[in-house]
């Protein structure tokens, strides 16, 4: 096979990307010099509703901030370690175990004491959501007020009004709750801004990875971890939905000017749940062989927000600023708020593992996929549930997949050699040979 050459640049971007991560960690932990108020909670809480408290509101997101302890194998594992040394289970999710351990340890990965929030706010969807912030509200010595929003009432193909009710008023409730435990008086305005801003970010977000399908491909995965990460910190910020809209019309100039992530590429791949942070090199050991993995159903959907074009593809969901919608009231806001979160790709898949298979051979067909990489995670149960099932669907409908185990935030559980071994396996399988 020819080996193809593109030209390739660094984003122009990537600098401000790195500028707005740190600019968060540091806001949160600098929140009460100014006045301000911490909360924490999930990547997929409603973080619209707390910026209604005011514009001095801090967030920090389990996840992320545990990924990124991931990537420092040395903290990674003595935060994992003083979590086992208190008695939890070593199978419990590795992100929720990592969060804690930086509690235990009183060490915040940016350095200085781990910043202890005002209050939590979480919804709750995995199996460990609303347990990982009573535990972490015990460890901080109690008396963190903690809301949690019970969300999983179905995939988004079964919702209805009365479905979206259950959350509204959930969400109702958590406003009254906010106002009483902060002592501030609640912005309806700011709330349908933030509502406002989260649509436009994570329908940007699905419009730069609508764009990938483009050949050659203008990201790779990897960088676009440190991409989507952005609206897993604070997907209704106003900073955060202008980046992506910034980014896409970056990401449309290289699919114009044929600038690819990858210069060789000739065989396009994609990944499955998050990946064993601590060992990225796994994505730049496939460039040898011309390989791109143009990201996955996990970095497509976990912020980003899809829906079904009129030409049958898959594209990024009309916003109601773009459907001429004028958000006036909080009941208002709320119900776009939990219909467009029921919407979220990466939600469906907790119901049943059809529903995830459907959408991963729907990427690998509109996306020209030539192979599937399956990260069995033991790190985290809720993404990896249905995975065996999915390989199979994907193998049914003809696509070649590898397998490979380990963790994404427990680097004790993957093993590198081993994993790099079955990709020269694939690669071959694939008629891939290593580019001299």
């Amino acid at each position: 096979m020819a080996v193809p050459t593109y030209k390739t640049e660094q984003l122009k971007c990537w600098k401000k990307a790195k500028e707005l991560r740190q600019d968060f960690y540091k806001r949160y932990a600098n929140a009460h010099d100014n006045g301000g108020l911490r909360w924490a909670g999930g990547a997929w809480s409603f973080g619209a509703i707390p910026a209604g408290l005011g514009n001095d509101i801090f967030p920090i997101t389990g996840e992320p901030y545990a990924a990124g302890i991931a990537f420092n194998k040395e903290f990674s594992l003595r935060c994992l370690e003083a979590t086992e040394k208190k008695g939890y289970a070593r199978d419990l999710c590795s992100y929720m175990r990592t969060y804690w351990g930086s509690i235990i340890l009183d060490e915040y990965l940016y350095g200085g004491k781990f910043p202890k929030p005002d209050f939590m706010w979480q919804d709750h969807i995995c199996c460990s959501h609303a347990k990982w912030y009573q535990v972490a509200n015990e460890l901080e010595g109690g008396g963190v007020p903690t809301y949690s929003i019970d969300v999983a009432v179905g995939p988004y193909q079964d919702v209805t009004d009365s479905r979206i009710d259950y959350i509204v008023n959930q969400m109702h409730e958590g406003i009254e709750w906010l106002e009483k435990v902060t002592g501030r008086r609640y912005n309806d305005d700011l709330l349908i801004e933030a509502v406002h801003n989260e649509c436009r970010a994570t329908s940007v977000w699905a419009e730069v990875c609508e764009l990938n399908k483009g050949v050659p491909a203008p990201l790779d995965e990897k960088s676009m971890y440190s991409l989507y990460v952005l609206g897993t910190l604070e997907k209704h910020a106003k900073s955060v939905a202008d980046f992506y809209e910034e980014l896409r019309d970056e990401v449309k100039y290289r699919v114009e000017n044929q600038i690819a992530a990858t210069p060789h590429e000739r065989c396009r791949l994609m990944s499955d749940t998050q990946p064993p942070w601590g060992f990225l090199n796994v994505f730049r050991y496939l460039e040898n062989f011309g390989a791109v993995s143009i990201g996955s159903l996990y970095t497509f959907g976990l912020i980003g927000v899809w829906e079904d074009k009129p030409d049958g593809s898959w594209g990024p969901r009309t916003t109601p600023q773009q459907k001429g919608i004028k958000i006036e009231t909080r009941d208002q806001a709320l119900k776009i708020l939990a219909d467009w979160n029921l919407s979220k790709p990466e939600w469906q898949h907790f119901y049943s593992p059809h529903i995830k298979s459907d959408m991963m051979i729907r990427i690998a067909k509109e996306w020209k996929l030539d192979g599937i990489m399956l990260h069995y995670n033991r790190g985290c149960e809720g993404l990896s549930l249905g995975i065996a099932e999915n390989r199979l669907a994907l193998i049914e409908a003809g696509y070649p997949v590898m397998a490979f185990e380990g963790n994404m935030g427990d680097e004790r559980e993957f093993d590198e050699a081993k994993t790099m071994g079955r990709i020269d396996s694939f690669m071959e399988t694939l008629g891939m040979k290593e580019i001299k």
